[in-house]
């Protein structure tokens, strides 16, 4: 399994958005979207604003693959559900943290979708 290096981490942590590509049936990429996405330790996460309702999420749960473009790194990535609730307590931090400029109207959502969480893991 690869894992992201400290230099993607931060330059992924630091950027506002990440572009989600999840792959098609086919194994084709979907047209990017872009979504918020924080760290937590050495791993990065993303939720759907729109909940389980989410176009992207449900490619993403279905594929469980990918491609991801943020702060300059480019990576294929596999898509882990997260259901820990230690774990989806310090995201719900991370995502207030990273994002409250936007205020609780877009914060609020991200926070609500937990049941969305999805680690991001790199592929070769």
């Amino acid at each position: 399994m690869t894992t992201w290096t400290n230099d993607e981490l931060d330059r992924i942590e630091h950027a506002d958005e990440l572009e989600m590509a999840p792959l098609r049936s086919d194994g084709t990429p979907r047209k990017p979207v872009p979504i918020w996405v924080v760290r937590y330790g050495d791993d990065l996460y993303v939720r759907s604003y729109r909940g389980s309702a989410g176009s992207w999420y449900r490619a993403a749960r279905a594929s469980r693959a990918g491609h991801i473009r943020s702060g300059g790194v480019d990576r294929d990535v596999s898509f882990v559900e997260v259901t820990d609730a230690d774990v989806n307590d310090r995201i719900d931090a991370a995502y207030r943290t990273k994002y409250s400029r936007y205020g609780a109207g877009y914060v609020n959502p991200m926070v609500a979708s937990r049941d969305t969480t999805l680690k991001l893991v790199p592929r070769g």
